[in-house]
């Protein structure tokens, strides 16, 4: 029987099994080929979809956009000054009007209890474009990447985490590593290592799948063979400024250079989810320049230019897998 994922919510990959999940990246590359080809597919014509942003973003809300018009769809986008909800409506009577309104909710912000009440009262899917939790839609365009660079023979490879691994990139990529087996390791300071919960919800799914988890202190070791060494920022969305400091007296020694690089399998790439401050050619890395003098942080710009860096083609692909997610569930 094939998938169907008809109606569904996409709200973490732990909701998804290995086969949905190859099924979505199976269509993400056929969209890609569409896309690319500049074949028409306009195939949910007539259907609207609304998306609320408490966390803004670029590569979220232009994949969103992008990706729903190429399929035909209208979209509304509403920023947090744009809607009440969650200070003169709840989410629930948010999520009952917006279902009678849309075919589909998009819902970037802070709490996962929020996107899961939206599909629960919604009545239609509801899709997480990032919570504190999860990043359910980034690992999908993180695979694809990860599978267009090793012939879609990913099964056996090994994926490095390096930094600020309890953030919400860290824990979905540690999900998605063990539905697809690949092997994931987390490398970091302890106090920045994905919460025991989390790992005890994966390890079974990776023993399942012939993967392993690795946590780890040591860089060396947890590079060495790597085929994927990925960070993220060290101070995520909606973190307190005042915990840079301490952010980056933990993180410095992980942070992602060519010594680190040359550690990995020949055939490795490096991933960023971005944006990512390997410069200081932004307020934010001017400011943390000026203060703490730091030029570079979770990854040094010769890493992040060279042509081990698919990172621009890792952001192109939120847009196709995003895609397949809103087919996927709205056809």
């Amino acid at each position: 029987m094939g998938v169907n994922l008809s109606g569904r919510s996409f709200l973490k990959l732990l909701d998804f099994s290995t086969e949905e999940i190859e099924y979505l990246l199976t269509l993400s590359r056929n969209f890609k080929d569409l896309k690319r080809t500049g074949t028409p597919h306009r195939y949910l014509e007539g259907k609207n979809i609304v998306l609320l942003f408490q966390k803004t973003s670029t590569r979220t809300r232009c994949a969103f956009e992008v990706g729903a018009m190429d399929l035909g769809m209208g979209v509304t986008y509403l920023d947090p000054g744009s809607s009440q909800m969650g200070k003169k409506e709840s989410i629930e009577d948010t999520a009952r009007v917006l279902g009678r309104m849309y075919d589909g909710i998009e819902f970037r912000g802070f709490a996962q209890e929020d996107v899961e009440e939206l599909a629960a009262k919604s009545g239609v899917p509801v899709w997480n474009g990032l919570t504190d939790l999860w990043h359910p839609t980034q690992m999908l365009a993180d695979i694809l990447t990860v599978q267009e660079n090793f012939n879609y023979d990913i099964k056996g490879k090994t994926l490095v985490f390096m930094g600020d691994a309890k953030n919400n990139v860290a824990r979905s990529l540690m999900v998605v590593c063990a539905k697809l087996g690949m092997n994931f390791v987390a490398c970091g300071p302890e106090a920045c290592m994905p919460a025991s919960d989390v790992v005890e919800a994966c390890e079974p799914i990776a023993a399942e799948n012939g993967c392993t988890i690795t946590l780890t202190q040591d860089v060396e070791a947890a590079c060495a063979g790597a085929h994927v060494i990925y960070t993220d920022v060290w101070v995520s969305m909606g973190e307190p400024d005042e915990v840079w400091a301490e952010r980056i007296e933990q993180l410095e020694p992980y942070r992602v250079t060519t010594q680190v690089m040359e550690l990995a399998d020949p055939s490795a790439i490096f991933l960023h989810c971005l944006p990512s401050f390997h410069d200081t050619n932004t307020t934010i890395g001017a400011d943390i320049a000026a203060k703490f003098g730091v030029t570079e942080m979770e990854a040094e710009d010769e890493v992040f230019e060279s042509r081990r860096s698919k990172v621009f083609d890792e952001a192109e692909n939120r847009m196709h897998t995003i895609k397949a997610v809103m087919y996927a569930t709205l056809k």
